[in-house]
């Protein structure tokens, strides 16, 4: 038993390994926190609620395994317990026909990227003769890694959110419960990230164009996840594409550091590395605060509809104020922690360009332009989010109500961590010291010398300071003021409603019609021809372009080919009988022909 686990864990605990173990550790456990109050509305579900839970603690130890063990049977055997855990925290709500499609294009997809990592192992070890992570190294001594690695990114790529490898999450994440929904997006996506990363630190390819693949799939899927996300009117599926976003600005750290590996450059390696390690915590922070408050919104309203909400910061003031700072971090707005993570990415992309070729320039340019365009139109997105859910009037009669605190105290945990990391960057960066050692042409002392994290950290601190000042000098101000409240002003309209108020299709309307060409919306209306209309509808949804491609029409395609034979299937049981005669017959003639 001693020489087997020795086998399988020759070096358990690495510096990247530990990381990504803390990360999981903090998210699991506040989803454990939150799941607990969550779970009290489906309290006439005992047995159900009980596996729940224990596929909950499956999906964390095997997670854990997939961060330790040192051997790839041992890795995809984890990663199918891992893959079918999951599967069954999905499908909580079975009853729901969604919920159960969704559920079977997560597995599907999940055992696409199992698929795909076992090709990358297999060619691996059919070179080498063993299954051990050990052997990768030599393996690409003496071969070409680049195909494997490939092989294993592209399954990766599949769990972590990648597009075109995404069209699992915008249905996956709104079935799940909200705290299963927190974790997916918050670590269990992450495990593609540390496989990539793991992966990253046992080749020997050429890290040059390795970076530049990766770096151009994740601009491209940062891109496209907050464009797809501006449309959404369900509140987690819009939650859902962030995390494609953010996954696409995280390897967009990835693909710099192997740039910065294959030249060389230990400045660009360090900083693109730590990006992307710095942003792996603050997205597994942020998301889950804001799909926990989703869950908030969703046990308070019974919707997740934003067209349907409105005025919650009134009757749900601990969320409304939990999902903003969440906001603002995942804007990448100081004082918050996805500041951080992002300044350094950029500082990466601005140190690439400077003394380079013009085509290295131009890619650079053309990467700072896309990290700059992710940033603004996410501040698009969730100035609509909480806009539109939180503040003005309620758009329908809704009896909301604050959560508990067993549904607030793990956000507020969360948001003290992420604003810590925003305000004291310097301490993280020391605690990711370790897991950037384990990287190639990456270190912590470049990282120190060349971020400047301490000024920005101070920085970040006065922004906070100067904020909480004028608010307190404001209210000072205010309070001896004679306030009346009134409803808010009708814009001269004497019998104004809540539905002339902006609505989350309205509030986007210009930026949908300037990207018509790229993003798909459908339309259904109902107005009558008549001068004073008794009734009308209207309303538009969006569709995912790539998926409805690589998807929808081949699908189409193959129950179009399959209805062809639907003849064969008529109910008469003559006929059936009819088809095993014959397959007797067949049998017994190859038989003779081929014996």
């Amino acid at each position: 038993m001693k020489d087997i686990l020795s086998s399988l864990f020759p070096q358990a605990l690495t510096g990247l390994s530990l990381w990504f173990m803390a990360i999981f550790t903090i998210v699991f456990a506040c989803g454990a926190i939150y799941g607990a109050g969550y779970m009290k509305h489906y309290s006439g579900r005992p047995l159900r609620n009980t596996l729940h839970w224990i596929w909950y603690v499956v999906a964390y130890v095997s997670m854990m395994l997939l961060c330790v063990v040192d051997n790839s049977i041992a890795f995809l055997v984890s990663w199918e317990i891992m893959a079918l855990s999951s599967f069954f925290l999905v499908i909580y709500e079975s009853e729901k026909p969604d919920t159960i499609k969704a559920g079977i294009n997560f597995f599907i997809q999940s055992h696409i990227s199992v698929v795909l990592l076992t090709a990358g192992f297999m060619m691996i070890a059919a070179k080498t003769g063993t299954y051990s992570f050990e052997a990768i190294p030599r393996y690409c001594t003496h071969n070409n890694g680049m195909a494997a690695f490939l092989l294993l990114f592209a399954g990766f790529a599949v769990k972590a959110g990648f597009v075109p490898f995404h069209t699992w999450l915008p249905y996956a994440h709104p079935a799940a419960p909200a705290h299963i929904s927190g974790v997916m997006s918050g670590v269990i996506i992450k495990i593609g990230i540390f496989g990539i990363l793991r992966m990253i630190s046992l080749f020997s390819i050429d890290y040059v164009t390795a970076g530049a693949i990766i770096l151009a799939v994740s601009a491209i899927s940062g891109l496209y996840g907050v464009m797809m996300a501006i449309l959404q009117h369900n509140l987690k599926k819009l939650l859902a594409y962030h995390s494609i976003e953010n996954i696409g600005i995280i390897g967009m750290g990835i693909g710099l550091g192997c740039i910065g590996a294959g030249t060389c450059n230990t400045m660009l390696a360090t900083l693109g590395f730590a990006g992307a390690l710095l942003h792996t915590l603050n997205h597994a922070l942020f998301k889950s605060v804001l799909f926990f408050c989703s869950g908030n919104v969703y046990h308070g309203t019974h919707t997740l509809d934003i067209e349907s909400l409105g005025g919650l910061a009134k009757k749900m003031p601990w969320t409304a104020a939990l999902f903003l700072i969440a906001s603002i971090a995942i804007c990448g707005l100081p004082p918050m922690n996805g500041f951080i993570s992002e300044f350094l990415i950029y500082s990466g992309l601005f140190g690439w360009m400077q003394g380079a070729e013009p085509g290295v320039t131009t890619g650079a340019v053309f990467s700072i332009l896309a990290l700059v365009m992710i940033g603004g139109l996410a501040i698009l997105c969730f100035t609509k989010a909480f806009g539109i859910i939180f503040l003005g009037s309620p758009r329908k009669e809704i009896e909301a109500h604050e959560m508990p605190a067993s549904r607030i105290v793990p956000l507020v945990i969360e948001a003290v961590i992420m604003l810590s990391i925003g305000i004291c960057p310097g301490v993280y960066a020391k605690l990711a010291g370790s897991a950037l050692s384990c990287l190639p042409f990456a270190g912590i002392t470049k990282l120190t010398a060349t971020a400047n994290l301490g000024y920005v950290g101070f920085a970040s601190l006065v922004f906070l300071l100067l904020a909480c000042i004028i608010y307190v000098a404001k209210s000072r101000r205010n309070s001896k003021r004679q306030v009346s409240e009134g409803p808010t002003w009708g814009c001269g309209y004497t019998q104004g409603t809540p539905r002339i108020q902006y609505t989350a299709t309205s509030f986007v309307k210009t930026y949908v019609q300037l990207f018509s060409f790229l993003l798909g919306t459908r339309k259904h209306q109902e107005i009558p021809t008549e001068i004073y209309p008794v009734s009308g509808h209207f309303e538009s949804e969006s569709y995912d372009k790539i998926e409805s491609g690589l998807i929808d029409k081949p699908l189409t395609a193959y129950h179009r080919f399959t209805d062809i034979f639907s003849f064969l299937q008529n109910g008469k049981m003559q006929f059936y009988m009819l088809y095993g005669i014959v397959f007797i017959i067949l049998t017994l003639v190859l038989t003779i022909i081929f014996c």
